[in-house]
């Protein structure tokens, strides 16, 4: 056999994956600016037979070498995949929608199905997408499982027409035979923002297919958050959800980790660099001990967290068989805490699975530059709602503990009556004591999926506990209640619950200013101490408590035998 021939096999070989037939131009750095330029790809596109996969990226195309290549295209009925990344380096943002407009347009005359399309580094901003809408909709996309558009400055506007696009193909393609099943989708690095997203999520709550979702990096907050949240919900068999580097915050991710805890097929989770901060944290890691059989990646790096809230995480992953990393690194525990951290690790024989804690940003200084954050983040919380109140209601449930305002004007749909209502307004033992057998019936009225609610009214009822025999068993019987009640609602709720106390109580600063702590009686603690010994409070709800107490329990330094008998129980019922 002649040595030419061998090379030609050999070239050939290298082109072809098995199982496949494939052309590669991969990473040639080709500028192919004219039909003359890709002649000899056109040949070797047209001789091809049986095309299933081309790959062009590397390279970059112009108008004129991409309708050359799209006329071979046009025959190229059993073409799959096209792997386009990264082929327009250098070009005009003009020239980008009719190159692709050319190329999708003989994919439609051929009559492939595609598989995946790959068109992640390429500037085409919104217009780009504008190119490719006509395709997305067509025949060819009824098939498609894969599609990766990260780095495309798409905008907000692209990620709107992307969003009807892929609305219109599931619809399309449901009339005509088995709807669109995409499994993975990619769009990082495209400032989609909240409206791109909420538009996108849309999208993906009718497609309900994914499995793998990745869009950080796209200056998205707690509303596009939270519409995505509800999204993913109606994809039960969703295996990785990448949201690097968005802005979660408290609401974001109490919305999050509700759904996440639903998501049984889930197996890693990147929430770093996501601002999840402490309560966020918390929230999560009720979501990891609901569910989430299967996790083998949690990133909740840079995210704010405390020391302990850093804890309470840890010990929720706990028990998955096939956890391979736990990364918190960068977060705010402080040498003293990253120890804490590793020592929690190591009792639980998970050491090897904590990633590195070498950018941890140090305990968090209370003082330094705190009115300069609270008043950034006011502005950012009024803007949002400003947004919020365009497109949804505003979230039920109270201000804050030390006002009954909410209480008063959501009474109705609450089911308080004016005697619990004026007990709230102006707590006393009298009060409490002249409700009598009612008073049972009327705490177990209090809405219990509203966590900062119960957390109120508890603060309350416990405010007027006393020595006397019958006012603390009224206290007692009154909060058991409201606490049987809510605990028995799912694992992150309660987390949110705790969390809740946890703030009102000073043990943890809030990032809603409107929150302010109580100014803690023993009552209040003695209150939770016995509530704590209870059965019906979760062994798990004392661990995070515990954390908390233990680590922040200065600031009950005024109620100290309560402080130290509470805390007393709670390592009691953490390990029993």
């Amino acid at each position: 056999m002649a040595s030419g021939d061998i090379a030609q096999i050999t070239e050939a070989l290298a082109k072809t994956h098995v199982g496949e037939v494939e052309l590669s131009y991969k990473g040639r750095g080709l500028k192919l600016d004219n039909a003359e330029s890709v002649k000899e790809m056109v040949q070797e596109i047209e001789q091809c037979q049986g095309l299933q996969s081309l790959r062009l990226e590397g390279n970059t195309l112009g108008v004129e070498a991409a309708q050359a290549i799209s006329k071979a295209l046009e025959a190229k009925r059993e073409l799959e995949q096209c792997h386009w990344s990264d082929m327009f380096t250098g070009r005009l943002r003009s020239e980008i929608p009719p190159a692709l407009k050319s190329l999708g347009n003989a994919l439609m005359t051929s009559g492939a199905r595609l598989t995946q399309l790959d068109l992640s580094d390429n500037a085409f901003g919104p217009d780009g997408v504008e190119g490719i809408e006509s395709l997305l909709k067509s025949t060819v996309c009824y098939t498609l499982r894969e599609l990766r558009l990260n780095n495309c400055g798409m905008g907000i506007g692209g990620g709107m027409v992307l969003a009807s696009a892929l609305t219109e193909c599931y619809k399309q393609s449901s009339a005509a035979g088995p709807p669109l099943k995409l499994k993975v989708f990619i769009a990082g690095r495209n400032r989609l923002e909240n409206k791109g997203a909420t538009a996108l999520a849309k999208a993906f709550k009718l497609l309900g297919s994914l499995e793998e979702v990745y869009m950080p990096q796209n200056g998205i907050n707690h509303l596009g958050i939270t519409a995505l949240a509800a999204a993913m919900k109606h994809n039960p068999n969703l295996q990785v959800l990448n949201l690097n580097d968005n802005t979660f915050t408290k609401r974001g991710s109490i919305a999050m980790a509700e759904t996440i805890s639903h998501l049984q097929c889930l197996k890693v989770i990147n929430f770093g660099d996501c601002l999840v901060r402490s309560e966020g944290a918390i929230a999560i890691a009720g979501a990891l001990r609901e569910g989430l059989p299967f996790l083998r990646e949690l990133n909740l790096s840079f995210g704010e967290i405390c020391e302990a809230a850093s804890l309470v995480v840890a010990k929720a992953v706990q028990g998955k068989a096939d956890l391979e990393k736990l990364d918190l690194n960068g977060n705010c525990l402080g040498e003293d805490g990253c120890e804490a951290l590793r020592e929690a690790m190591e009792r639980m024989n998970m050491e090897e699975l904590l990633g590195s804690l070498s950018d941890d940003e140090g305990e968090p200084d209370e003082e330094d530059g705190e009115e300069d954050d609270d008043e950034e983040e006011e502005e950012e919380e009024e803007k949002d709602d400003d947004e919020e109140k365009e497109s949804e209601a505003e979230e039920n449930g109270f201000n804050g503990v030390n006002g009954t305002k909410d209480i008063i004007e959501e009474k109705e749909e609450s089911h308080c009556t004016s005697e619990l209502t004026s007990f709230l307004i102006s707590p006393s033992a009298e009060k409490l004591m002249s409700l009598g057998a009612k008073r049972i019936q009327l705490v177990e009225q209090v809405d219990v999926s509203n966590a900062s609610k119960v957390s109120e009214v508890f603060l309350k009822i416990s405010s007027v506990y006393e020595d006397e025999p019958e006012v603390k068993q009224a206290v007692f019987e009154s909060t058991d209640a409201l606490l049987r009640k809510a605990f028995s609602n799912s694992h992150s709720r309660a987390y949110s619950l705790i969390s809740s106390l946890i703030v009102n109580l000073g043990l943890l600063k809030s990032e809603d200013k409107k929150i302010k702590k109580v100014a803690v009686l023993p009552g209040h603690l003695l209150t939770l101490e016995h509530a704590a010994a209870q059965e019906f409070f979760p062994a798990d709800q004392a661990g995070v408590l515990e954390a908390f107490v233990s680590r922040n329990g200065k600031v009950l330094e005024s109620c100290s035998s309560a402080r130290d008998a509470l805390k007393t129980t709670l390592v009691k019922r953490t390990t029993a």
